[in-house]
């Protein structure tokens, strides 16, 4: 059975561009595509889990979104076994926000694989904490917003990398 890779969208595996609404400003990593032929060379599933708030603050629609997501999908070739988005608020209260776990639990309806020896990759104290909640291995990469959470964490995460690719190389 195959593990999964939950990876965060902005700042892990394209730059941080806040409140991306607009395929023109998106930026593929150049180390992102090997990155995740790593991954999938090494028996995981690819998840991207993305917190979405400016759906929830009218500053984008979902239309947009999923064209971002489509235009990833072309640049990356379909490395990616599905999206997952929370498009609520911070103070919603609901239960796909990270760190929460609805978006994983989604995918684990949604795909066959195990949790034990998966991972959450992301650049936000959220990211790691939704790792820990989920009882999965956890890395934080530098890039995004990652230099400035890093001190925040309560708990350190098991990799801190400078960037996905890195991350990725210390976990296979």
């Amino acid at each position: 059975m195959k593990k999964a890779a939950f990876i965060d969208r902005d700042g892990t595996l394209i730059e941080e561009v806040n409140f991306l609404s607009n395929v023109d400003d998106l930026k593929i990593f150049d180390y992102t595509h090997e990155a995740l032929d790593l991954l999938r060379a090494n028996g995981f599933r690819i998840f991207v889990v993305t917190n979405q708030s400016g759906i929830g603050r009218n500053l984008y629609d979902e239309a947009a979104m999923h064209s971002i997501h489509e235009a990833m999908n072309e640049r990356l070739g379909d490395r990616i076994d599905a999206y997952y988005f929370c498009p609520h608020l911070p103070d919603a209260g609901c239960m796909c926000r990270k760190p929460n776990l609805g978006m994983i639990e989604a995918a684990q309806r949604d795909f066959e694989f195990e949790l034990e020896g998966s991972w959450m990759i992301g650049d936000k104290g959220l990211d790691i904490k939704t790792g820990m909640n989920a009882g999965i291995a956890t890395a934080m990469v530098l890039t995004g917003y990652g230099s400035k959470h890093l001190d925040q964490l309560d708990r350190q995460p098991d990799i801190v990398a400078d960037n996905l690719i890195e991350a990725v190389r210390r976990i296979v």
